[in-house]
């Protein structure tokens, strides 16, 4: 019975024991609830809401505020819209001088070590044809056989022109334009017509105008021929290329006569598209040379490469660019932060009486850097949508589809967000680290 009494007492010290330590963890898990509530006494949207609150009671100085990342930002996007335009219409300028084109040309070379005399071993028109049949990308071909000779315009006044043998395919290869008549065809290939294309200053220098040279006779070497036609590059190539302004196109087929060989120095071949280039110049290299002799020296060339520099030049001037406007962003931070600065300062009881209130540091920090953050997204955002509509409108008004990239809207945004936090975080932390007490004794 003693026993039983004994194992009860026991039995109530450990319920006892237990209830205290119940009550106990109770305490300190009631305490870590305080304290987590004390670090995150106000919610994101409560804090969203005393930001707009502030602006709404000082909105001029919030729209002047965010004018400089309004003009930042709308600067971004035009600039990149307008460094896009210019690259396109570079690259297109020299897509039409031919960036499909591939040209081979003998180099020289040919004789082997026992043979004395200079070999010319140039390109022929088997070659060209062999070339057309094992490259698939080829759409079009010509050989340029290129003679000299002086004819007279009148007056007495004889000049030096260049008259060029080339296929009615050359018209394709090289992009021409026809700008009066009409170029020479198949038919009048085959049937080794004495007509010529000429140039738009050999017609208006000798007959004087396009339209008048057109069905007029001339000579070349003694041999009448008739313009049938005037043409012009798709581009000025500004003298690069192999045609001169006194330049004369004939049939290869009549320009035999002239030389007695179906030997040629170059071959034009017009591919696909530009990304066959590179391919195709290797492959019409590697078929040329098995058919000639070992130590001749042939070359091909291409615009491919010119197109690659010419956009990495634009892209270059592009970036330039964007890094002024991205200046004017920077310049734009400056502002918001000198403006947050004062800000701070004009409310200083204000940040007293929150903290006197329970606010805590980091309420106060988050407070004013939600702000500045709002500035500045709230100025990208605007400058963007003004950014945006000058090339809208010019695609919605005129056929010229100006290119926009997505990249400069994330930049122009992103760029706002960064700023805001980065020269927004000065204004906070100071405010943050007012004494509550001095606050409250501000006048």
């Amino acid at each position: 019975m003693i026993e039983t009494e004994q194992e009860r007492v026991v039995s109530q010290e450990e319920r006892l024991a237990a209830q205290r330590r119940a009550q106990s963890e109770a305490h300190q898990d009631s305490f870590r609830r305080t304290l987590l509530s004390a670090r995150r006494t106000i919610k994101f949207s409560e804090t969203m809401r005393l930001a707009i609150d502030s602006f709404r009671a000082s909105k001029g100085r919030f729209a002047l505020t965010a004018l400089g990342m309004v003009i930042g930002s709308a600067s971004v996007i035009l600039v990149v819209t307008i460094g896009m335009t210019g690259r396109d219409y570079a690259l297109g300028l020299i897509e039409k001088i031919g960036t499909n084109m591939v040209e081979v040309e003998y180099a020289g070379g040919g004789a082997t070590g026992t043979e004395s005399a200079v070999y010319n071993d140039y390109l022929t028109r088997d070659d060209e044809r062999a070339v057309d049949t094992q490259v698939p990308s080829i759409m079009f071909s010509s050989p340029v056989l290129e003679t000299h000779d002086r004819i007279s315009f009148g007056g007495g006044v004889v000049k030096d022109t260049l008259v060029l043998g080339v296929e009615p395919a050359y018209k394709n290869v090289r992009n021409l334009i026809v700008t009066q008549g009409r170029f020479f065809d198949d038919n009048d290939a085959a049937a080794h017509i004495k007509c010529a294309v000429v140039t738009l200053p050999f017609a208006h220098e000798m007959f004087g105008s396009a339209d008048a040279a057109v069905g007029q006779n001339f000579q070349i070497s003694g041999i009448p021929f008739t313009i049938i036609g005037t043409f012009r590059e798709s581009v000025d190539d500004f003298g690069q290329s192999e045609l001169t302004d006194n330049t004369i196109l004939i049939p290869y087929s009549v320009a035999r006569y002239f030389t007695g060989t179906d030997n040629v120095k170059q071959i034009y071949f017009s591919l696909r598209s530009m990304a066959d280039v590179p391919d195709a110049s290797k492959s019409i290299l590697q078929i040329v040379k098995s058919r000639h002799k070992p130590n001749s020296v042939y070359k091909t060339t291409d615009l491919k490469e010119l197109l690659t520099t010419a956009a990495l030049i634009a892209n270059g001037l592009t970036a330039v660019l964007i890094a002024v406007a991205m200046v004017t962003l920077a310049v734009g931070g400056v502002g918001i932060m000198n403006i947050m600065l004062a800000n701070v300062r004009s409310r200083i009881r204000e940040i007293g009486i929150r903290k006197a209130l329970g606010a805590t540091s980091r309420e106060i920090r988050l407070q004013f850097l939600t702000e500045a953050i709002m500035i500045s997204l709230a100025g990208g955002i605007v400058g963007t949508i003004l950014g945006l509509t000058l090339p809208l409108s010019v695609r919605l008004f005129t056929d010229y589809a100006i290119p926009i990239s997505p990249w400069s809207i994330i930049a122009a945004l992103g760029v706002s967000l960064i700023v805001g936090v980065i020269f927004g975080t000065v204004p906070a932390t100071r405010a943050a680290q007012m004494d509550p007490v001095e606050s409250l004794k501000y006048e």
